[in-house]
Parts: structure tokens; C-alpha cells; sequence
């Protein structure tokens, strides 16, 4: 049997600070911490999965600090030609940083943490003082206030990816707080230099958008592809274009963007950001009308999104068009055929958002019933049934032998409900979970692994310049390889390069450093979760050095924690939002926790600061 004490008399006593919102269905934070730490005795040799995550981690900082070094210079500046557009703009710059602020709350390297802060802010200088000759909208600076002037959020999320979730290590930067709300404050309708939001009609009221408002005309190629460039033995565009002209072509259909489409729900995650610095139910207010706007619409077109939405809020007839639209089949210079450009699928994000906001599963249900709307649009043939993706005037077209899943596997690592799983039940995290695949952490950690040294090889060996880059030539080279290391550690979907919020099931502190992330040499590994229940693995990996964390429920301490049981013993009642952990030298052991979704309003405040 473990050995295993809990201390009385709790080393977190004072009085707690959270604040339930008005109106919500949250049950309150308790007023005192009352949990004794949780001390673990129990030898453990360490797993080959607790050494090689420990590995990973290690590994992945040292890649950073080499990329930082090749491809940026001492003010943070990316070493590339600065251009503005769809194709290779200034989110693609700041994308080769992504994962960086998340393998640091994992419990990476400071040094990571702050090469990103300098990339950051040496991107924001870099690309406001960056400017076009002929492309209106940024003749006078690629960023201004800190923000793309105006894009379509298929960009401006994997321009916000690293920096959206930076907040879960630096919470405290007054920086980093200002900019959050000037952001959200775009698209909430509070701010009259960006009137993106129109209230009246709940619309974001065209697909380019930022902090100079929306672009309130047809776009034209030169809107998406930038300034013309020299291309041919010099650069090599990430669509695959040989000239110029090739990048204009590329964009020639890319023109009805006037209204309301839902890969505008990406910006929800601007709204969730501020709210969970601020506690400012505004916050939270704007993300819910603007979602619920989108759930009217879909209810009133069959359960379907709509992709064109007009500026005053009405679906016509042509619901299927717009820009990545339902409708958008464009040709494609490069492969010389027709491509089929959807992105409805995006607009999952802000559904997820709503969920997180407000505890309600029926925001979940609205993208529900749009797959299972899509998939009744399914026809046989040879005997097969094939499923739809896309839809125009003709009717439901891109038909494919499996059934349309797109937003499945999020919404069913968000509520864990037996219904949504069985679907994406084929995930190979899912697998191991069900008990079906115990050697995938191992497997997927090695993956990691090897992409990190393939990754640090291919920059080693690149003999580009500075100008002969392109700003997303380099991403093929970020070694940030921690996908793995999220669902493991956290019991989480990687947040990809949505700019999207981390939802998963645990998180940690180190109380020792007063810092997010593990503690050196303490390794996690979710083993079983459910709706209801949740069983991780904490090894110390340390033989001679003791260690403490804090462990809580979800990212932002929205899901309580309410029982814990160590190994074999009885479960006992957890009152507090963290659990208090040592873990003696060589030691680890197995926790089985009762866990209730989103039973607590979250907050990206540190554990001791509610505490303090």
C-alpha cells in the first residue's frame, strides 16, 4: 500500500478572493482553505515516460534558446522580409514562437519564457514600424495599438496563439493586462477607433477586421497578397506561387468579405482573456450574446451556421457564400486545380469559449446538431454513403466516405461525456485513456523527441539569409514539440494555433519558485478520465531531492476537485481550489480525484495571490 500522510493545520489558511459573477452557475469559491498538504512517502522508480517527459522538456528549451538565436536579433526582431498579407504576414512572424509560453507553464525553462517576452515585443515594434507602399489598410503600419490593423481571423488567432495564453505564466505583467483589454475591447464594441462589433444586430461586421475597424468594401488581391515582390530564385511562398502574379491569382476569389461569417467567433477567445484577468462579467457578457447571435442564426437555417451573414444580422439565400465560406471553391494557381477552402469549422472555438464562460453543455449542443445537420446531407454511392463538406447553389458537394467531424474531438475533450467520445473514439490519447493502447506515452514522448532533434537539425543546417526569408519560412523549424507533454501532464487537448484558450483537467504551481509549471523533476501522467472522474500519476524522479506543487482543477481552476484518494486508500473530501503536494525524494504515487466540470468561475490569478 502507498505511503502517504496528510498534514493537519493547512499551509494555505487565509482567505480566498474569487468572485462568483452575477448570474452565473457557479457555486461559490470557499471563504477558507482548509485542505492539510497531501505528503507522499511511497518509493517509485521512475517510469520510463516520467524520465522521458522530464527529457522533453529539457530538450525543447535548449531548441528555443538555439532558434531565438538564429532567427532573431538582439531587440527581438525576426530576421526576415517583412511583408503584409494572407500568404506570409505578420501573424506568420510572430507563429514561429508558438508553444513557447505554454512549454514554460508546463514547467519548462524561465529562459524560455523570456526569449518569447523579447520576441514579443520586439514583433509588436517590428511590425507596427513595418508598413506597406500600395495595400491601403497598412500604409501606415502593419500593427497599430499593438494589433493587425485589419485581418481575417483565420490569421489573426495564429497571431494571438502564444500570446493568448501567455497569461498563464505572467498574469502579474501590467503589460500584458493593458494589452488584453485594449484587445478585447476591439471587438466588444467599447472602443470607437475599432467598431468591429456592431451590438445593435450582435455582428462582427466583416471578415477583415482589427484595431483600425472593419474593412467595409469588397477586398481585392492586393488587400491579401501585399505589396508586389520579387519571388522567382528568391523566395518560396508558402501556397506554393512562382511569381507574383501567381500570389494575386491565388487571391482573385477572395473579394466578398462585407458581414458576419463564424470564423469571427476567434475572437471570443480576446473576450475570455480579459475576463479571466479582470473578472469583469462585461467580459463574459459580450462572448455569450455574440455566441447566442450565432446559435439563433444557426436554429433558423436548419442547425447550419451560416457563412454570410449581412451587416445587419439577416441570412439571405445565399447563406453558403462569403470568403471560407460553406460555398468557397476557388482555383489554385499552384496546383492548378480547384480547391475547396471551408473554415466554418473554426467558428467551434467560440462555442467552446461559451461553454467554458457560463457551464452551459447547450452551447455545445448548437455545434452538435450542425455535424449531425451536415451529415443527413449524405448520399450512397457504390454502395458506400459519402458525406458532404461544402454547399453553393446547387447544393451540398465534396462528398467524402467518412462523416463530417469537424469540432468532435474538442467538444468531446471539453465535457467528457460518453455520447461525444464514441465518435473520436478512435484518438490515439483517447486509446490509451480507454486502456486500449498503454504504450502510446512512451511512443508519443520518443515522436517529440525526434521532432525536436530533426527540427534543431533542419535550423542548424539552413543556409538562408535574412533576406531571402520569408516570415513563415522558419516555422518548419520551431522546436516546441510539447503536444504530448499536454495531454499527459494535463489531462488536455493541445490548444493548436487557434488562439483559443488551454481547456484541460489539472494543472501546476510550484509554490517553491512561485511559478507555473511542474517543479524540476516531477513528471504527470493522466492515466483515466471521465465527466466525472479523474486518476494521475506524480513521480519526483529526483532520488535525493524532495519536492512541492500545487495541483488544481483545470487550467483556471474552473473544475473542483471535490475527493482524492492515493492509491488504494479511502477517498477524502477536498474543500480548497488547490491541493497542496510533497513529494518525498524517489517517490511518487497514484491520485484518483472526483472532479466537477466547471463548477467554478476561472481566473488566471496565481494560487497564493487568491491565497495572500
Amino acid at each position: 500500500m502507498p505511503r502517504f500522510t496528510l498534514l493537519f493545520g493547512s499551509l494555505l489558511a487565509p482567505v480566498l478572493s474569487l468572485v462568483t459573477p452575477l448570474g452565473s452557475p457557479w457555486a461559490p469559491v470557499p471563504a477558507v482553505a482548509a485542505d492539510p498538504p497531501l505528503v507522499i512517502e511511497t518509493p517509485l522508480s521512475p517510469p520510463t515516460w516520467a524520465l522521458l517527459q522530464r527529457e522533453l522538456l529539457a530538450a525543447a528549451d535548449d531548441g528555443c534558446r538555439q532558434f531565438f538565436e538564429r532567427y532573431f536579433d538582439d531587440r527581438g526582431y525576426l530576421l526576415c522580409v517583412e511583408r503584409w498579407g494572407g500568404d506570409d504576414g505578420p501573424d506568420d512572424a510572430i507563429e514561429n514562437c508558438n508553444d513557447w509560453p505554454l512549454l514554460h507553464a508546463l514547467g519548462g525553462s524561465p529562459q524560455t519564457l523570456e526569449l518569447f517576452q523579447r520576441a514579443y515585443e520586439g514583433h509588436l515594434r517590428q511590425y507596427t514600424l513595418a508598413r506597406t507602399a500600395q495595400v491601403p489598410m497598412a500604409r501606415d503600419g502593419m500593427y497599430y495599438r499593438e494589433f493587425p490593423v485589419a485581418m481575417d481571423w483565420l490569421h489573426n488567432a495564429e497571431g494571438l496563439t502564444a500570446f493568448n495564453l501567455l497569461g498563464l505564466s505572467t498574469p502579474h505583467d501590467p503589460r500584458f493586462r493593458q494589452r488584453v483589454e485594449r484587445f478585447a475591447r476591439f471587438y466588444t464594441g467599447a472602443d470607437p477607433q475599432a467598431p468591429n462589433y456592431d451590438p445593435q444586430h450582435r455582428v462582427i461586421r466583416s471578415l477583415f477586421n482589427g484595431s483600425r475597424g472593419p474593412l467595409l468594401r469588397p477586398a481585392t488581391p492586393l488587400d491579401w497578397a501585399g505589396d508586389p515582390i520579387e519571388i522567382a530564385g528568391r523566395f518560396r511562398p508558402g501556397h506554393g506561387e512562382r511569381s507574383y502574379e501567381e500570389m494575386l491569382l491565388h487571391f482573385q476569389d477572395y473579394t466578398d468579405i462585407v458581414g458576419d461569417h463564424p470564423q469571427n467567433l476567434l475572437a471570443t477567445s480576446l473576450a475570455v482573456n480579459a475576463w479571466l484577468l479582470t473578472g469583469d462579467d462585461r467580459y463574459r457578457q459580450w462572448v455569450l450574446e455574440y455566441v447566442n447571435a450565432w446559435t439563433s442564426r444557426a436554429r433558423a437555417n436548419g442547425h447550419i451556421l451560416p457563412s454570410k451573414v449581412g451587416p445587419d444580422g439577416t441570412v439571405g439565400p445565399d447563406w453558403f457564400g462569403n470568403v471560407y465560406g460553406w460555398g468557397f471553391t476557388v482555383f489554385d494557381p499552384a496546383t492548378q486545380r480547384p480547391a475547396h477552402r471551408n473554415t466554418v469549422y473554426l467558428g467551434v472555438v467560440g462555442f467552446l469559449n461559451a461553454m467554458f464562460l457560463s457551464g452551459d453543455a447547450e452551447h455545445l449542443d448548437t455545434w452538435r446538431r450542425q455535424i449531425d445537420a451536415v451529415n443527413a446531407q449524405s448520399r450512397v454511392v457504390n454502395g458506400q454513403p459519402q458525406y458532404p463538406r461544402m454547399c453553393n447553389a446547387d447544393g451540398w458537394y465534396d462528398f467524402r466516405p467518412t462523416p463530417a467531424d469537424f469540432g468532435l474531438l474538442e467538444l468531446a475533450c471539453l465535457a467528457w461525456r460518453p455520447a461525444d467520445l464514441e465518435p473520436v473514439a478512435s484518438h490515439e490519447w483517447l486509446q490509451f485513456l480507454a486502456g486500449r493502447d498503454p504504450a502510446w506515452p512512451e511512443r508519443a514522448l520518443r515522436q517529440d523527441l525526434e521532432q525536436v532533434r530533426q527540427r534543431v537539425a533542419g535550423l542548424v543546417a539552413d543556409n538562408s539569409t535574412p533576406d531571402t526569408r520569408l516570415s513563415d519560412d522558419s516555422l518548419r523549424f520551431n522546436p516546441a514539440r510539447i503536444d504530448s507533454l499536454v495531454c499527459q501532464m494535463l489531462g488536455g487537448l493541445p490548444p493548436g494555433n487557434r488562439g483559443q484558450p488551454l481547456f484541460c483537467s489539472l494543472r501546476y504551481f510550484d509554490p517553491a519558485t512561485r511559478r507555473a509549471g511542474l517543479p524540476p523533476g516531477v513528471a504527470a501522467l493522466v492515466e483515466r478520465q471521465s465527466a466525472d472522474q479523474l486518476r494521475v500519476t506524480l513521480v519526483n524522479t529526483l532520488p535525493t531531492q524532495p519536492r512541492e506543487l500545487l495541483l488544481q482543477g483545470g487550467a483556471y481552476a474552473e473544475h473542483r476537485l471535490s475527493t482524492v484518494a492515493v492509491g488504494d486508500a479511502p477517498a477524502r473530501p477536498l474543500t480548497d481550489p488547490c491541493l497542496r503536494i510533497r513529494l518525498e525524494p524517489g517517490c511518487g504515487a497514484t491520485l484518483q480525484f472526483q472532479i466537477n466540470r466547471f463548477a467554478r468561475p476561472g481566473s488566471l490569478t496565481f494560487p497564493w495571490d487568491r491565497l495572500d
